[in-house]
């Protein structure tokens, strides 16, 4: 029987100057959950529009349910705009008000919720008061019954702050982060940066409760932090087309590992493998 995962939060089109291109770090995550084998339902929203259809259209495509996904009437479908400097590098505006940001809280989502095998969710995702509302009550349902609440710090600004992250982390199980991150998640939670990076994770890991705290490094590969050991992976060798969606595939990979039972070798060995195919083609999620 595949694990099921409920995963919360944002879903968009990013509009680039040649195209729109799916997106979003929940989105990304769902599919590739969904297309490693799992049983995904997304917690979102998108608008009455044609870009909340084809969103939904790419969410089944994939495997991911989308029978918890509001259709909005109010809000439009979650959008980036993306600019590219004189020197090609992107810059991001994402629109506000949208779609994902207003899902409300029903009694379909608290059964899927307590019937779940894990619980995905970011910290963008949290942007709107009702979708945090909404994620707020279900990590409490989960925590309440002890299904793993898996946390990808996903900072964009000006959608977070100290507070934001603090709680965020506190009512996950599971932190995921980068090592872009890691400094303004310190920060956040009142901790040294001046440590070296394993001496961080352990401070995380004891001043919250966690269960496991994983940092990616890029080409680096990965570090996993538990109450009885770290252990380390190296970085697996890749042509890199584009490095977008690879670290929400490498969540999903290791939210599978975890939920089978594998050991935590085998999990950061096969999350950063699949973060390196992810990277050797265009988008965050294969056609």
């Amino acid at each position: 029987m595949s694990a099921r995962i409920v995963a919360m939060g944002d879903g968009l089109w990013d509009l680039f100057p040649d195209g729109p291109r799916f997106g979003g770090a929940t989105a990304n995550y769902a599919c590739h959950a969904s297309r490693l084998g799992a049983d995904v339902h997304m917690v979102s929203g998108v608008g009455e529009d044609e870009r909340g259809e084809a969103l939904l259209q790419v969410y089944r495509k994939h495997g991911v349910n989308t029978d918890l996904i509001q259709v909005l009437k109010d809000y439009p479908t979650g959008v980036v705009h993306v600019e590219l400097t004189e020197n090609g590098l992107p810059t991001f505006t994402i629109g506000e008000n949208a779609a994902w940001d207003h899902w409300e809280w029903n009694i379909e989502i608290e059964r899927m919720v307590r019937t779940a095998d894990a619980l995905y969710f970011g910290t963008l995702g949290q942007r709107g008061l009702s979708a945090r509302e909404g994620i707020r009550r279900a990590l409490e349902i989960a925590k309440a019954i002890k299904i793993p609440r898996i946390l990808d710090i996903n900072l964009r600004t000006p959608f977070y702050d100290d507070i934001l992250i603090r709680d965020s982390i506190a009512l996950c199980s599971v932190l995921k982060l980068s090592d872009e991150e890691i400094s303004r998640v310190c920060q956040a939670c009142g901790l040294s940066n001046n440590a070296s990076q394993v001496e961080t994770l352990a401070a995380i890991h004891e001043k919250y409760g966690l269960d496991l705290v994983v940092i990616t490094q890029g080409s680096k590969g990965a570090t996993l932090l538990s109450s009885e050991r770290v252990t380390e992976q190296a970085g697996v060798p890749a042509n890199v087309v584009d490095t977008v969606g690879a670290g929400d595939s490498f969540t999903a990979s290791m939210t599978l590992g975890l939920l089978q039972g594998k050991v935590y070798e085998e999990i950061l060995a096969d999350a950063c493998e699949v973060a390196a195919k992810v990277c050797s083609h265009a988008g965050a999620v294969p056609d």
